[in-house]
């Protein structure tokens, strides 16, 4: 019976948990192999498609290093992961666009608030710059680890939903 079923985090569709291959049944084609790459662009081997990766991950790269590397970037528009050091993971700000404010009305001067990056972190304090009604610029007052681009970005008041965007970098 369903209702004695253990909550899911994940996508319940995802047949053994198998993105990738879901992605690639929809587009019709293989994801494309490209190059990993160190944050100097050093060529470090083969990765076997963007779709794969994320922003932190450190394991099933399918390459091994003589000490722990991490994804630090993926360009879409090249089709290259950049792998780097734990250290090369952090950052104190990033922009948010397509940025939806509830009340309807952007702010147009800059705030504090907390902002939340990760479904299972606690938001964290920060300034969020507006750049224009659906752009900001948002910094942190800690460094946080692994902001990704794609994911959203939320900003509470408290426990009022204040707005929220997808993060660009």
């Amino acid at each position: 019976m369903n209702a004695h079923k253990a909550d899911s985090q994940d996508i319940c569709f995802v047949p053994k948990g198998d993105y990738a291959a879901v992605i690639e049944q929809h587009r019709g084609t293989p994801c494309e192999e490209g190059n990993f790459v160190d944050k100097d662009g050093k060529v470090l081997g083969r990765h076997k498609g963007i779709i794969r990766y994320t922003i932190g991950q450190r394991k099933n790269l399918g390459i091994s290093f003589t000490k722990p590397m991490y994804v630090c970037e993926i360009r879409p528009e090249d089709n290259t992961v950049v792998l780097g050091e734990a250290e090369d993971l952090f950052s104190t700000e990033m922009d948010v666009s397509d940025v939806n404010w509830i009340s309807g009305t952007a702010p147009t001067e800059p705030f504090r608030c907390k902002v939340k990056i990760r479904y299972r972190k606690p938001e964290e304090w920060a300034m969020v710059i507006p750049l224009s009604s659906q752009k900001i610029h948002v910094v942190f007052d800690e460094t946080q680890r692994a902001i990704t681009p794609g994911q959203a970005a939320v900003l509470y008041d408290g426990d009022v939903v204040l707005g929220g965007g997808v993060i660009e970098r």
